[in-house]
């Protein structure tokens, strides 16, 4: 079983080097992955929510997602799991950016993006929440184009963003403070 999701996720990223890199797109989506490093982004993103009274308990749910995001992925999972980046196991991936020297799994970039993102969009007007979902799914592709994550590493962070996003919400809800 793990044998078969290590030879699709193999499969996938070189299908993904050979059939969708262009070099027009490149600098596209090195700026793409450019905006998810360090979740700073969507740190401005959630700060800039802290501004309006409206706003202020969305800001403040991202704040305490992104914060958990890299408790759990980037100093938990990445230490624990120690899996070998793909441009480290497969010689035909070239990454687009210089190497990161952490563990591939989870993708921090996309746990960051989607521990935010999932918030504003299910709590914040469309025309705010839809645009950063759309940014998050681009970010977490981004991984994938630049040669630096598995596809299991994307997915794995996009779920645990979203887990961690809601239990954010839950545990400001258990305070009394942010009923939705």
């Amino acid at each position: 079983m793990i044998e078969t999701l290590m030879n699709m996720d193999t499969s996938m990223i070189i299908w993904i080097q050979e059939h969708m890199r262009a070099d027009w797109l490149n600098p596209v989506f090195i700026l793409i992955t450019t905006l998810g490093d360090g979740g700073m982004i969507w740190i401005i993103g959630s700060a800039a929510l802290l501004i309006s009274k409206k706003t202020r308990q969305v800001g403040i749910m991202c704040l305490v997602a992104l914060t958990l995001s890299y408790l759990v992925n980037n100093l938990m999972l990445k230490n624990l799991v120690g899996r070998a980046r793909p441009f480290e196991a497969i010689s035909s991936i070239i990454p687009l950016i210089p190497r990161p020297a952490d563990s591939s799994f989870p993708s921090g970039h996309s746990a960051a993006s989607f521990a935010s993102a999932w918030l504003m969009f299910r709590k914040l007007p469309k025309k705010f929440g839809i645009p950063a979902l759309v940014l998050a799914v681009l970010i977490a592709f981004s991984r994938l184009y630049i040669g630096v994550h598995y596809p299991s590493d994307v997915i794995a962070g996009i779920l645990s963003g979203i887990m961690l996003g809601y239990l954010a919400e839950m545990i400001l809800n258990l305070k009394g403070h942010y009923k939705s």
